[in-house]
């Protein structure tokens, strides 16, 4: 006996089961995806805020006679001194990487903040750095000389 080949293709039934597989799939592998760039996020400020405080050793030594460190970003950046990413130092407060940068600076002083933009999608710490060259942390607020820093 020979079978009819006039049904080809899958079944609904068959496709359904394939859908609900993939569905799962997603379930399990999206909240891993976006934790990931969450911590990337978060590496990737705390690693500007490292470029932040060696440009601005520079900038005290080469520029600011020993006793002032710039006060904002751009005067860090490409119209400026040249020492940070167009990026970085294209203004005052910059976004980079899911984060918010802010610098002040001024006579034998500086503070530079990172916050995330918006909070909690793109990152769950807060970040600050001082001359003392020291990234300290906060997950519920802007960060300060007075949290704890980085292990």
């Amino acid at each position: 006996m020979r079978q009819s080949n006039s049904q080809r293709g899958f079944s609904l039934i068959e496709l359904l089961i394939v859908v609900a597989i993939i569905g799962i799939i997603a379930a399990i592998a999206i909240p891993n995806l976006l934790a990931s760039r969450r911590a990337a996020n978060e590496a990737a400020a705390i690693s500007t805020l490292r470029a932040v405080c060696s440009a601005q050793q520079i900038y005290i030594q080469q520029v600011g006679n020993n006793t002032t460190y710039a006060a904002t970003l751009t005067a860090l950046g490409p119209t400026g001194a040249q020492l940070l990413d167009n990026v970085l130092g294209s203004a005052a407060t910059t976004r980079k990487s899911g984060y918010e940068f802010t610098m002040t600076g001024g006579a034998g002083v500086f503070s530079a903040n990172a916050d995330p933009v918006p909070a909690g999608t793109t990152g769950t710490r807060h970040f600050f750095t001082d001359a003392s060259g020291v990234i300290r942390a906060d997950a519920e607020a802007p960060a300060d000389a007075d949290d704890a820093a980085l292990q």
